[in-house]
């Protein structure tokens, strides 16, 4: 029988067998309400399905996909609040009603509950009408130790553009960059996101979990967010418990990189509404290996830290976070060559002429990156019912690039000052109201967002200064009734941009204004137990930003020279996602096709020859724009075989197409197929589980692609297989140790990815074997 039926029989039973209330003499007006969220206490994710009542009173709730819950139409007085779920143990607490009140709870396990249960309940967390998939847990545990680019691509739909073997940002559906946004604790991130190696300035061990959506979300979370929407989000502060925390520590043997990452967190005893979080990761690592070659100058240092308060009582409450994020990141100095011979020849040769030994060293070229985070949250909920938020943030983005050539007569040099440096200050607010449900079957929320940001730039022309102001408003509702769920959203949007450059040595001014429109319209049907649609179109839009209007001159990160266009217009997007999802017995299923149509897309073109400049030799690229659509499908399939073992592939199909020239566009990600057969065994000696896997990752050769329209053709598709073995050992009732090996690239393949921008100069990083140790600790 479904577990939520179960859930609602039981609580109509629960409210049969306690008498009504006195209702004589009762105030005309009972406004007051009791809402919360309901978190598992071990892994901090939400826990579905929990009954939550009203002690001798005929009013209860069920905690939906989020663990939320909302007990309304209450009339001021004592209570007790108890909620009750198989597999946790039950709670109860006092609550003296005088307003709206919120009261979060913590759940313990019960001996009989299995981590089976766990992972269900981490399934449903999805929205009604996008594709969402999430990493939380086990999955997200082994990617500890990597880049957040790197630790998404094990998602359908998901996958990388890197810069050679240390920089990668994500790409969803084929777009990344300005097209995806990352919201890091609820905050749009804004840092120099236009470069193909500006890597996004987030620790991911600040998560508990990461989410990802797919396809147009312009709606609730802004525009530029075309191709979806990357959420990175920590756990809830620990209110009402004591000590506790996590260690975790990861060694790579490519690179020799380590990583130590330490968290601590407690609630203030005597004081259930305060709670704090300190978290710091240190990273080092130096050059990267391919299978034939050390890469010169790939290493990197990081160091990050992150702190969060909060308080939360009755109607209202607060949360505060601050976090500094701090990376040196080596550029590989093979990509940076003298002239145009050298440079056609090296890419002919196929090899990098200097092939170093193993060194910690960071030299020229590198970057120098740091970005700061200020954000505080407020909320109320209404004594009528509903909720407002306002969220306001200061961001401080910080970025140094050092060139490869160090020209003796360079006063810059001399003084070893970077030769171009960004500072990008960005102001944001949202503010949120969300009504009360209505008929218990309408739920929605409004709001205004606002950013102001100014970016100052020294050294080597490349961008302009500029500033910008940017306002939205929208609205969302949902309608739920029997196996429907609709949704419908819209939105509107101004951009203000002013830009500051010299020409001649005079001050040019340009002025640009944007504003467009956006709308959602979604559907979700369960069709019976086990298989449920959803479909969503939804448009949004995205105004081209500063480096593609302006850009002039060597990106030398990227290794190339990029010319922008003034003129170039807003792009328009169209999404529409249909998608399935079947899950009986020992087989599950998921499959998702999409159709993207893109007005007016913005791209970096290719030119057949490279530019020569002062600097050396460099690709050339230009950006252009066209009329695209992104056709593709992302299929998952899970068969558990055996109760111990478990095979799992996911499918990931792209194809897009230039409506305006009738031809295929550049760096687009070619299809890939990800395979994975896992053992996992309970109670093996003194582990509480081991668990075996060995994987495969197929990725095609991309076959669409411009004929004569780069430098070098697509290289050839790889295979690639990695292996995992692991445990997790109780050490005590409050501990709790986990160990895994992983091993990437077994059989040292050479091999070269389409989507790295280095891949005209050399191979990719070869085998690489990663051990990772995490200590859990505290009050359960």
């Amino acid at each position: 029988m479904n577990r939520f039926l179960v859930h609602r029989i039981l609580i109509v039973l629960l409210l049969l067998g306690t008498p009504a209330p006195d209702t004589a003499g009762q105030a005309p007006s009972c406004v007051c309400f009791i809402r919360g969220v309901v978190v598992d206490q071990h892994n901090r994710q939400p826990v579905p399905g929990v009954t939550v009542f009203l002690r001798g009173q005929n009013k209860g709730a069920v905690t939906d996909a989020r663990g939320a819950y909302l007990i309304d139409g209450l009339c001021p007085g004592q209570y007790v609040l108890e909620g009750r779920i198989i597999g946790y143990n039950h709670f109860q607490v006092p609550v003296n009603l005088r307003e709206g009140h919120e009261e979060n709870f913590s759940l313990h396990e019960e001996e009989v509950h299995l981590k089976e249960i766990e992972v269900a309940a981490q399934r449903v967390q999805a929205p009604a009408t996008q594709p969402l998939a999430t990493l939380t847990g086990r999955e997200l545990y082994q990617t500890r130790g990597l880049s957040l680019g790197e630790s998404l691509k094990s998602i359908p739909g998901v996958s990388t553009l890197q810069t050679g073997s240390t920089i990668s940002k994500p790409v969803i559906h084929g777009l990344h960059s300005n097209r995806v946004l990352i919201l890091n604790n609820g905050i749009r991130q804004e840092g120099q996101q236009w470069g193909s190696e500006h890597a996004p300035e987030i620790d991911p061990f600040i998560a508990n979990r990461i989410s990802v959506v797919k396809g147009a979300a312009g709606v609730r979370y802004g525009s530029d967010a075309i191709g979806g929407v990357i959420l990175v989000e920590p756990a809830t502060l620990p209110y009402q418990r004591g000590l506790t925390g996590e260690v975790n520590l990861a060694g790579f043997s490519n690179g020799r990189q380590g990583v130590a990452s330490a968290l601590v967190q407690s609630g203030v005893k005597g004081r259930h509404e305060i709670a704090w979080r300190a978290q710091g990761t240190l990273k080092n690592g130096g050059n990267t290996r391919a299978p034939s070659y050390f890469l010169d100058n790939t290493g990197v240092r990081e160091q990050n830290f992150s702190l969060a308060a909060g308080y939360h009582r009755k109607a209202f409450g607060t949360d505060i976070f601050y976090s500094n994020f701090h990376t040196q990141t080596g550029i590989f100095s093979g990509s940076h060559i003298g002239s145009v011979t050298d440079l056609l020849e090296l890419i002919r040769r196929g090899e990098p002429a200097v092939r170093p030994g193993f060194t910690r060293q960071i030299g020229r070229p590198y970057q120098d990156t740091q970005h700061e985070l200020l954000k505080a949250e407020f909320h109320y909920n209404l004594p009528a019912g509903g909720r407002l938020q306002w969220l306001t943030a200061r961001q401080y983005n910080y970025r140094a690039e050092y060139d490869l050539h160090v020209p003796k007569n360079d006063s810059l040099a001399a003084l070893h000052r970077p030769e171009l440096t960004f500072r990008l200050t960005t102001y944001t607010n949202d503010l949120l109201w969300e009504h009360r449900p209505l008929a218990g079957k309408l739920s929605g929320q409004a709001g205004a967002s606002f950013l102001y940001q100014y970016n100052l730039m020294s050294g080597r022309p490349l961008i302009p200064n500029f500033d910008q102001f940017t306002a939205g408003l929208f609205w969302i509702e949902r309608f739920l009734s029997g196996g429907w769920e609709l949704e419908a959203g819209a939105r509107y949007d101004l951009r203000s941009l002013n830009s500051y450059r010299l020409i001649n040595r005079n001050e040019v001014r340009d002025h640009f204004r944007f504003s467009n429109a956006s709308g959602t319209l979604g559907v979700n049907r369960s069709l019976g137990t086990y298989f449920s649609l959803s479909y969503n179109a939804g448009t949004t839009w995205r105004a081209p930003n500063v480096s593609e209007l302006f850009s002039n001159g060597v990106h030398h990160g990227a290794a190339a020279f990029e010319e922008g266009d003034a003129g170039l217009k807003p792009e328009n997007a169209l999404n529409n996602i249909l998608s399935a999802r079947f899950s009986g017995g020992s087989f599950t299923a998921e499959l998702g096709g999409y159709l993207n149509y893109i007005r007016n897309y913005i791209y970096l073109q290719p030119q057949p020859e490279p530019v020569l400049t002062v600097r050396g030799a460099f690709p050339y690229f230009k950006y252009r724009q066209t009329h695209a659509s992104f056709t593709g499908m992302d299929a998952m399939a899970t068969w558990q075989i055996h109760p111990y073992v478990s095979l799992q592939s996911k499918l990931t199909y792209l194809r897009v197409y230039d409506r305006k020239n009738n031809d295929y566009l550049v760096m687009i990600p070619p299809n890939r197929l990800d395979s994975e057969l896992k053992l996992e065994i309970p109670k093996v000696l003194t582990a509480k589980t081991v668990s075996v896997s060995v994987g495969h990752l197929l990725v095609s050769r991309q076959s669409r692609a411009p004929a004569h329209s780069d430098l070098l053709p697509p290289p050839g598709g790889y295979t690639l297989w990695n292996a995992q073995l692991g445990g997790t050992f109780p050490l005590s009732d409050r501990q709790e140790l986990k160990i895994s090996l992983t091993g990437y690239n077994l059989l040292n393949r050479s091999y070269r990815d389409y989507m790295n921008r280095l891949r005209y100069f050399a191979d990719e990083t070869g085998r690489n074997i990663g051990l990772r140790i995490q200590w859990v600790f505290g009050e359960k």
